[in-house]
């Protein structure tokens, strides 16, 4: 197995309508935003109507956030099912969507998203443009040194294909040695397949096992977001598609059996809610809330509605990176 961290790594398959029967979604307007997205996988009824404001827990956020009445969340919106745009190439749908509003709802503020590069918004939070970022991140050790993250969620990479799986190419071999891979600019994918070999820096990881057994690396293909790199893969420009887990999968049911997955998820991480330090205890409260809604319910109800409930983090935690 390759070894490294997730999307966002550095990990977005979101809303694209490719040619024919592909329904995943729309391609992006001038704005890059895609749009035209699948619907959720299942319907669960009114998910937020019985979240509760817990008192102890809004008292541990900051004075100015309590008086604005909102924490500022940057998303970079082309990964669906966890952040993407609904049909109307406006408003902001998915899992992380959902789990902030419900999070916003027990902590007595609002989660209020701003559209971001995905690659922009740990400098943000950073710079104070954003408090929080919910895009999928992968809690890792390296990011930890810039914010802090409270996990929610766990995922791997995945392998996605066109139906029938071609030329036979597999996550867990040499075949994707010498293939065009498609990925998303900033993620561990693309870190995975660089031409730069740098164990430190968990570059080329792929590109070594390659080049160790004589045959050439995977040919990267970096996009500025996931619906460019699906888009690569069903115009024939690239072989295979990496990405995160629950985003290949999703991908792959709403194509219209264009694209399959191929083999299991490897190197799973937490994915992590990524905090400003200078913050304070609003970790602590986003802990505090998150382990609420699992409590009640309301957690398994908006994984259960994207279907993607077999990435529950049952043990959620302030920076609880493995690498």
């Amino acid at each position: 197995m390759i070894t490294g961290s997730l999307r966002r790594h550095a990990l977005a398959a979101g809303a694209l309508v490719l040619t024919g029967a592909l329904a995943l979604s729309a391609c992006g307007d001038d704005n890059g935003s895609g749009g035209g997205a699948a619907a959720p996988t299942k319907s669960v009824g009114d998910i937020f109507s019985g979240i509760t404001q817990d008192a102890s827990l809004n008292a541990k956020l900051p004075a100015d956030v309590k008086s604005a009445g909102k924490l500022t969340v940057g998303t970079d919106p082309s990964y669906a099912p966890n952040e993407f745009y609904d049909t109307d190439n406006k408003t902001l749908i998915g899992m992380d969507l959902d789990l902030g509003k419900a999070l916003g709802k027990k902590l007595g503020v609002e989660f209020a998203f701003q559209k971001a590069g995905f690659d922009a918004i740990i400098p943000g939070i950073k710079s104070g443009q954003y408090q929080l970022g919910m895009s999928s991140f992968t809690d890792s050790k390296e990011r930890e040194k810039t914010v802090d993250f409270v996990t929610y969620f766990t995922a791997g990479s995945a392998l996605m294909v066109k139906k029938g799986n071609p030329q036979g190419l597999k996550p867990d071999d040499l075949s994707l040695c010498g293939k065009k891979v498609a990925v998303e600019k900033g993620t561990v994918q693309n870190d995975e397949v660089s031409s730069t070999v740098d164990a430190a820096k968990g570059l080329g990881t792929r590109t070594k096992k390659c080049k160790d057994a004589g045959k050439p690396g995977p040919v990267g293909q970096p996009y500025p977001d996931q619906n460019g790199a699906n888009l690569a893969l069903s115009s024939g420009r690239a072989d295979a598609v990496l990405a995160d887990s629950p985003v290949i999968d999703y991908a792959a049911k709403q194509s219209g059996g264009q694209f399959e997955v191929s083999g299991a998820t490897y190197d799973t991480a937490p994915y992590g809610i990524a905090v400003g330090k200078q913050l304070g205890t609003t970790k602590d409260a986003l802990l505090g809330a998150l382990k609420a809604l699992q409590a009640d319910g309301t957690y398994n109800k908006i994984l259960d509605k994207w279907g993607i409930t077999s990435g529950a983090n049952t043990s959620p935690q302030i920076n609880g990176a493995t690498s």
